[in-house]
């Protein structure tokens, strides 16, 4: 098992950055760790988002994750930044069994 998932997402009232001040900066510099982006944040992991650089450091520390039918939804799953892996649903419910701990922001 790994250690800890967190789970970074934006309420849907139109942002589409990352808000990097919660807590990503710290989290991506511990191994052993988990990200999956939902929902609206999912645009941090696109290329030529203002989040891009801070998800490829991430993506060197740690295994980071987006929602593919999130991006779906969005029409933004052909500007994935390379490193980040795409999961469904049923990736994402592997995804909590296989780490311990579970932590979620908005």
């Amino acid at each position: 098992m790994f250690g800890l998932l967190f789970f970074f997402f934006q309420a849907e009232d139109g942002i589409r950055d990352l808000v990097l001040s919660r807590g990503l900066g710290d989290v991506y510099k511990r191994q052993g760790q988990g990200l999956l982006l939902i929902e609206d944040a999912i645009y941090a992991a696109t290329k030529g988002s203002t989040a891009e650089a801070a998800i490829r450091a991430a993506c060197g520390n740690m295994k980071v994750y987006a929602l593919q039918p999130d991006m779906d939804a969005r029409g933004v799953t052909a500007k994935a930044i390379e490193g980040v892996t795409l999961v469904d649903y049923s990736g994402f419910v592997d995804l909590v069994a296989q780490y311990s701990t579970s932590n979620s922001w908005l």
